[in-house]
């Protein structure tokens, strides 16, 4: 060959068998090595699971040597009582009835007695004619996975422990803000409901019976803006003013200017509160009651009637309590007569959404006003106890409708029975 036709670096004869030959060299050398020293485990299995041949990785794992186990142990050998028991009646089956099984959380038995968590994954190698020759199995060290996990369960184990004890915080903390029961008054039952609609959050809303002489009772219902710990410190201020300010003066519109002074007070600047809430004096008149009632920026409470009617009885133009100084508050009196009913809610109730659905746009779902007055009018004539227990369960069925809480308050009158209505002559 001439110069011109012998490129530079050009291999001279034999040298490219030489290289290809060292190169195939370098290839089965690799070969070999990626098998033994592979960062898995390689095993292979006769049918009955007797070990044929197993590569040094998984040697090193378990402290055996290959003189140990080939043809003297089976891979069932090697798992615990409970990995083998999983391997006999459920991994080897599936195995053999799909040729391959992948993924499967196991653990050996080392030659110390120490569990190693591991990954498995085998399948079958077929002959030419299609039978079964020998399991082929690869084994990852799930140690550091394993790791994971119980850490992953012991922190969520823990937070579960956390929410445990904010829950019972929470529901301690709202019990405090609740009278603990409602106190007796001659000639009068009164019910109390309170739905929370989050364990993890304590709510705002509010509401009360107290006496404040022989003759005459307070009471009030409302709801705070905002929840939490924030909103739990604004409903313990507002009960003790409200209480305070009607012994003082207990004319409800008075009581309700009290309260507005002392939010204005207490919250201002950046951070101002404000609630809504109705106010009244419960005055014994014969036998019933004289109501004279207050409202603050709060929906109207029901009466209902012993003749079995039901009407709103509306405090109009009632400021929100807190917003402005001075603020202007209504009021109206009513007279709760034997067999009536005094109804009194939170906007829990009328803004619960009749479907579930959480689409803060569309309004048309909204319990309302007009299907609150249909219930009620439904429901007269009716008992304080009737009626809270009426409401419940009608909170209970709006589900993940009622994201809000609610509070209930009722005041009845019962009919006294006259001796004529006895048969007395």
């Amino acid at each position: 060959m001439s110069a011109r036709g012998q490129e530079a670096g050009s291999p001279t004869p034999g040298e490219g068998g030489g290289e290809r030959a060292l190169f195939s060299a370098l290839l089965e050398d690799s070969a070999e090595d990626l098998y033994e020293n592979a960062p898995c485990g390689y095993l292979s299995t006769l049918l009955d699971g007797q070990i044929a041949k197993i590569n040094n990785t998984l040697l090193g794992w378990l402290g055996y040597t290959r003189d140990e186990l080939v043809g003297l142990r089976t891979f069932s050998d090697l798992l615990t009582v409970g990995g083998r028991l999983y391997h006999e009646t459920h991994f080897a089956p599936l195995l053999m009835m799909q040729g391959e099984v992948g993924g499967v959380a196991l653990e050996l038995r080392t030659a110390a007695g120490e569990r190693l968590p591991v990954l498995v994954t085998s399948t079958i190698k077929y002959g030419a004619d299609r039978q079964p020759q020998l399991i082929r199995t690869t084994i990852f060290d799930a140690s550091d996975r394993r790791a994971y996990e119980q850490e992953l369960l012991r922190a969520r184990q823990e937070a579960d422990r956390e929410r445990d004890r904010l829950q019972r915080l929470v529901a301690t903390l709202q019990h405090s803000l609740l009278p603990s029961s409602l106190p007796e008054v001659d000639g009068l039952q009164s019910a109390a409901y309170y739905h929370i609609a989050s364990r993890d959050e304590v709510g705002g809303d509010f509401y009360d019976l107290f006496p404040l002489s022989r003759e005459r009772w307070g009471f009030f219902l409302g709801d705070v803006c905002g929840k939490g710990a924030a909103a739990a410190a604004v409903t313990s201020l507002i009960r003790y003013t409200l209480r305070a300010a009607a012994v003082y003066d207990p004319d409800p519109v008075t009581v309700l200017e009290t309260l507005n002074t002392v939010m204005q007070h207490e919250y201002r600047g950046d951070d101002p509160r404000y609630c809504t809430a109705i106010f009244g004096i419960l005055t014994r008149d014969g036998d019933g009651f004289t109501i004279d009632l207050a409202g603050g920026g709060h929906p109207p409470c029901l009466l209902l009637r012993a003749d079995g009617t039901a009407d709103f009885q509306h405090t109009p133009n009632g400021m929100l309590i807190g917003m402005l100084s001075p603020a202007v508050f209504t009021a109206t009196t009513i007279r709760l007569a034997p067999g009536d009913t005094l109804l009194l809610y939170t906007d829990g109730l009328i803004e619960a959404r009749t479907t579930g659905a959480l689409n803060a746009e569309v309004d048309d779902d909204r319990y309302g006003d007009e299907a609150l007055h249909a219930f009620a009018r439904a429901l007269a004539p009716t008992t304080a106890q009737q009626a809270v227990a009426a409401l419940a369960d009608l909170l209970r069925g709006f589900g993940a409708g009622l994201d809000d809480d609610t509070a209930l308050l009722a005041l009845h009158v019962p009919v006294t029975e006259r001796p004529a209505e006895r048969g007395a002559p």
